[in-house]
């Protein structure tokens, strides 16, 4: 994605919306490659960005992060061709064939990495189905991390299911069959005591910059998967990569390994984690807490990211270290952080406020509370309330109904706050959704209650006589637990509904006009958040960080220059709309005196230029070869 502040034959233009900028560039047109066997919206369209040798800044090439320049190496023959980070295959030039003795271990034609993408391409399309071309990846990755990288962000769109939701879910519930070999960490709940050791082994105190860690409890929607939950932290960080640049080297997947609660599992001889029931109270809560110090004392840096723990812990978590660490769970805050910045486009479009917001969050797992956190916390910040007055404006709907004070001793950490008071409901169905949007007339309505079809004609036209342009939003996943079909809201509401869905789906039509649904991908959210905490080295992640980062997202927004464009950019942009979502979280934690790197720019373009020098990209570097007594844990192929 083109920097818009370089003179290579691009500009931009400033529009102040919602209270902060939107700086839109103008890029020259870029043909996509067009494939028969993908859907119209699961395109080929790829994400194109100059080389950083064309963008890089000279005042910048001296960061320990920066990617420009030669890269240090001290393997040589096969040794070198072992190392996913330092192999470039058929595209070793000929004065590194000589240096590094790779001459009779390589075919003689030297070629570009874009052949090499190519190449790579075909033989992914002929993958006879999803899982297969997933394991394909897989082994690519094991094998040239920059092909790999380059081959799915010049077909972004085609392959985020492939390598994330639907179908890494069904490799991780293959996992144990599916395994070759190991990626990430694996600490062991019966092995306390090997904690720090294990966790030792992944490099010294300034090598680690992002972790994923799980306990695989509650993974995509399909539950416990014990020791398989290793492969969403792996798949986490590549999102991490691709759409914010951090470092593949720099990262390290996590798996708690506590046992399972999954009968199949535990019955299955080839399964890989422990065989046992899941292990919860005082011992598993030490475990977490012996993983987080651990961590913090050997990399003191590092950003911890929370993923897919069970519904009991994951808020509970996230509150005992937010103060303590930087830290995030993006399915706490970034689903929230993502559907609150739809709703911010969706209030503009629509020409209402935060103030005038009734909201039923139809769901009240750990998504459900997420999302009503960030909206609640944004609504107190607008409009000067307490965080209780502003949780009065969203009624939260779980399997019992409207949560209720009278339910308390049955409620998660996270739902108490939303209970409302018996009184309310006296007499009334609270049971029952179209009696609950009766009764509330809701302008915003979300579901994350997995229920298919919940959203029935009735609710939905039932919720459009009380507003003009009603906020839609079905985010279950998958596709097959959405709330409603998107055309289906959309017609009956006469094309007046401002639609969200958590999965992607095609643009839908009313009176001859197209409207783009938007997709509420965490994805175009929680890597730009990372990022900017990486960079800055915060000390924490705080409230305004993450409030600043969901403004950036949807100053971003295409429905702010046209009402019939999605809610959300599409997450083929994600890399230039980190950019943006890094600075924001940089220039709040430094406004916060959180921050601990030195040297942060304060002018804006310099800073988006110290930004993107930091950012990896899936491009080979020249090597230069180094003694072993001389370089560094990279340039030995040791990290990552």
């Amino acid at each position: 994605m083109a920097s818009p502040t370089l003179a290579i034959g691009y500009h931009t233009s400033k529009q102040t919306v919602l209270g902060f900028t939107r700086r839109t560039t103008l890029r020259p047109r870029t043909s996509a490659v067009r494939v028969s066997a993908v859907s119209h919206f699961h395109n080929t369209t790829s994400c194109k960005m100059p080389s950083k040798q064309e963008r890089k800044n000279p005042h910048f090439g001296h960061l320990p992060l920066s990617t420009s320049g030669p890269q240090e190496c001290a393997l040589t023959g096969s040794a070198l061709l072992r190392s996913p980070y330092l192999n470039k295959g058929s595209a070793f030039t000929p004065e590194e064939r000589k240096d590094f003795g790779l001459y009779g271990l390589l075919p003689a034609n030297i070629q570009s990495l874009e052949e090499q993408v190519r190449r790579a391409y075909q033989q992914y399309q002929s993958c006879p189905d999803n899982l297969a071309k997933n394991t394909f990846m897989t082994s690519m990755k094991e094998q040239n991390e920059v092909l790999y990288y380059k081959l799915i962000l010049d077909h972004l769109k085609e392959m985020f299911p492939i390598i994330y939701t639907p179908t890494e879910g069904e490799a991780i519930q293959n996992y144990s069959r599916l395994f070759r070999r190991p990626d990430g960490c694996f600490l062991n709940i019966e092995d306390q005591d090997r904690v720090e050791g294990d966790l030792a082994q992944w490099g010294d105190p300034e090598d680690i910059d992002y972790i994923v860690v799980t306990d695989g409890e509650q993974i995509l929607g399909i539950g416990d998967q014990g020791v398989g939950g290793i492969l969403i932290s792996v798949a986490k960080l590549v999102i991490t990569t691709l759409c914010a640049g951090i470092h593949p080297s720099r990262s390290l997947p996590v798996v708690l390994d506590c046992g399972t609660d999954n009968e199949e599992l535990l019955n299955d001889e080839l399964y890989l984690g422990l065989r046992q029931k899941r292990v919860r109270g005082k011992k598993y809560d030490a475990f977490v807490d012996k993983f987080v110090q651990s961590a913090q004392k050997l990399y003191p840096r590092a950003y911890i990211h929370f993923e897919d723990f069970g519904l009991p812990n994951a808020r509970r978590i996230l509150d005992k270290y937010s103060s303590q660490i930087p830290c995030f769970n993006d399915d706490v805050q970034g689903t929230g952080c993502v559907t609150l910045a739809a709703i911010m486009s969706g209030l503009h479009v629509s020409k209402q406020k935060l103030a005038d917001l009734r909201i039923v969050m139809f769901g009240a797992g750990t998504a459900g509370t997420g999302i009503a956190d960030q909206i609640r916390d944004a609504i107190a910040t607008d409009a000067g309330k307490s965080k209780e007055e502003a949780a009065k404006q969203i009624w939260c709907v779980d399997k019992p109904g409207v949560l209720l004070k009278s339910q308390k001793d049955k409620l998660t950490h996270g739902q108490i706050l939303y209970a409302r008071d018996d009184a309310e409901w006296e007499g009334k169905k609270h049971d029952n959704l179209l009696e609950i949007v009766k009764e509330v007339k809701p302008n915003v309505l979300i579901g994350t209650s997995t229920k298919p079809k919940a959203f029935t004609e009735e609710v939905i036209k039932e919720m459009a006589k009380h507003v003009e342009r009603p906020l839609v939003f079905p985010l279950s996943n998958p596709t097959k637990l959405h709330e409603a079909d998107p055309k289906d809201i959309n017609a009956w509401t006469d094309g007046k509904a401002l639609i969200a869905t958590g999965s992607p789906f095609p643009p839908v039509e009313h009176g001859g006009k197209k409207y783009e649904v938007a997709e509420c991908n965490n994805s175009t959210c929680f890597p730009g958040i990372g990022l900017g905490a990486v960079l800055s080295r915060t000390k924490l992640l705080s409230e305004k960080m993450l409030v600043a980062a969901i403004k950036a997202l949807a100053a971003q927004s295409p429905a702010l220059k046209d009402p019939n464009r999605g809610l959300l950019p599409d997450v083929v942009d994600v890399r230039e709309i980190s950019v943006h979502i890094a600075k924001a979280v940089i220039k709040q934690s430094v406004e916060e005196g959180l921050a601990r790197e030195e040297g942060i720019p304060s002018d804006d373009h310099a800073l988006e230029e110290w930004v993107r020098e930091q950012m990896w990209d899936p491009a080979y570097r020249p090597l230069k070869r180094v003694d072993w007594d001389h370089t560094s844990k990279l340039g030995k192929g040791e990290l990552g």
